[in-house]
């Protein structure tokens, strides 16, 4: 019976290290052409390159763009951030704590956000009519809006098991409603808000789709724009091209790996209740 077991989870592991190869390949092949010449990098193989280009990633930054591109991307990232995870922890702990009917409408109206998909035709007249459109702020409230249903999925479930006694006790002690949540309940949340922060950066960061429609100038682009944008100029330079795309992946793997021991954590235990 133990030696069946030691055969599966080698087996097993095995396996999973094969997959992990294979999904790591691309990026390999990425990373080491960008360190290449134009022609070398043309055949796009897993060859070193017999001279190291690190210059590739200067002429990418001067020709792309990409400080403007990289300094909205950062004030996107981190406004949508800052709005979804404060606001789906304030909404969540009232949720959560006002077991009503109306609370738990209000709970599935939120969570549907999820599923609904975007009218881009009405939210383009909605940005247009409250001269939204064409600006940093309008983009932040957008990417913030899109994360902010699966946010609240995440903390209600969260801060539904924390124990009511906390409240109750903070309460007695003469804690307003503010400080309790600031003071107490806040930072129980830690674990949740960390995934939550995380996933939103990320998904802020990779987004392509709403700064292509609804920002008309390129002072305004994110990275994921100036890749595509760089990509149509020097198509035929695909060593500046991995270049970008190196430069582009790099905050969004950082961020990764920081957060990374509280995502599992945060996403098993947002998502038990509900």
């Amino acid at each position: 019976m133990k030696h069946r077991k030691l055969i599966s989870s080698i087996a097993i592991n095995a396996v999973a290290c094969i997959i992990s190869i294979i999904l790591l390949i691309p990026l390999l092949l990425i990373v080491v052409n960008s360190f290449k010449t134009s022609l070398a990098a043309s055949d796009m193989t897993l060859a070193l390159p017999k001279e190291w280009q690190f210059d590739n990633f200067k002429v990418v930054i001067e020709k792309g763009k990409l400080d403007t591109a990289f300094f909205n991307s950062l004030v996107y990232s981190v406004g949508s951030v800052a709005l979804c995870s404060m606001f789906a922890a304030m909404t969540s702990f009232v949720l959560s704590r006002r077991r009503n009917k109306s609370s738990k409408i209000l709970y599935l109206f939120f969570v549907l956000g999820i599923t609904m998909p975007i009218n881009f035709v009405s939210l383009m007249k909605v940005m247009q009519t409250i001269q939204l459109y064409n600006t940093r702020t309008g983009i932040i409230l957008l990417y913030a809006a899109l994360q902010i249903p699966f946010a609240i999925f995440l903390t209600y479930g969260f801060i539904s098991k924390i124990p009511r006694e906390i409240d109750e006790a903070a309460v007695i002690d003469g804690c307003s409603p503010l400080r309790l949540f600031f003071s107490i309940i806040f930072p129980l949340l830690k674990p949740v808000l960390v995934t939550v922060m995380v996933l939103t950066f990320l998904n802020t960061w990779n987004e392509f789709i709403l700064p292509l429609y609804f920002t008309g100038s390129t002072d305004k682009w994110p990275m994921t724009l100036a890749v595509y944008n760089f990509f149509g100029m020097y198509f035929k330079d695909w060593n500046l091209v991995c270049a970008d795309i190196v430069l582009t992946s790099l905050p969004v793997i950082l961020v990764y790996f920081l957060g990374q021991k509280y995502i599992v954590s945060g996403m098993t235990s947002g998502s038990v209740k509900g």
